[in-house]
């Protein structure tokens, strides 16, 4: 199985904390969105996903270039753990938060948004943080509220739904740490916050985070 990742890609990360959780052996492919023009662009890499996105996994002879698919795909060949919580209702209303970060939140806060903003408009490093926290701060306070109506005023268990993590999970820890670059509040978002410092402390999501990958620079 390998993955062809960026260390600082939010969607591989969800790709890697899936892997993780379900202790499938992977090999890494690192395929940097800087250097060269960004690796990514390369003829190679364009044959494997011609949208020029990561990640991307191969594994017996399939080819898979969305995460949530390859999540879905992990899911298939490898059900235990699950990544979805067993009822309808707590399934349902984690996949609409998962595909609310995945489709809403995450794809027009990323690196090749930032890149057109500063090279067909002439945004400046400070107005494009202004973009990414204020499209952020709306996502996140969509979810906050989101999860204090499915789960009440109950005690946060440090997972989106119930006692494990959950799909959810994969795709808000990643946003997270995004939004904590752009020097989000996350204090404003309590429930969010117990989400995140609950995770990042377990071993599938500390091994997953950026610091921990090879191409992580040094």
């Amino acid at each position: 199985m390998i993955l062809y990742s960026y260390f600082r890609s939010s969607a591989a990360y969800r790709v890697r904390i899936a892997l993780n959780i379900k202790e499938i052996d992977y090999t890494i492919k690192p395929i940097h969105l800087l250097t060269d023009g960004g690796q990514h662009h390369l003829p190679d890499f364009h044959s494997l996903n011609p949208l020029e996105l990561v990640p991307v996994l191969i594994h017996n002879g399939i080819t898979i270039s969305q995460s949530l698919a390859i999540i879905d795909y992990l899911e298939a060949i490898h059900p235990s753990p699950a990544l979805y919580p067993s009822g309808l209702t707590d399934k349902i209303a984690c996949q609409e938060l998962a595909l609310s970060i995945a489709c809403d939140v995450h794809p027009i806060n990323n690196l090749r948004v930032a890149n057109f903003l500063k090279e067909r408009h002439q945004l400046s490093p400070s107005q494009i943080k202004d973009w990414n926290l204020h499209w952020i701060s709306i996502g996140f306070q969509s979810l906050e509220e989101r999860l204090y109506h499915h789960n009440g005023s109950s005690t946060c268990t440090g997972f989106c739904f119930g006692n494990e993590p959950s799909v959810a999970d994969l795709c808000l820890i990643p946003q997270i740490y995004n939004a904590l670059r752009h020097d989000l509040d996350l204090s404003v978002y309590p429930r969010l916050n117990d989400i995140y410092q609950h995770c990042i402390s377990l071993a599938p999501f500390k091994h997953a985070s950026p610091e921990c990958q090879a191409d992580f620079p040094t």
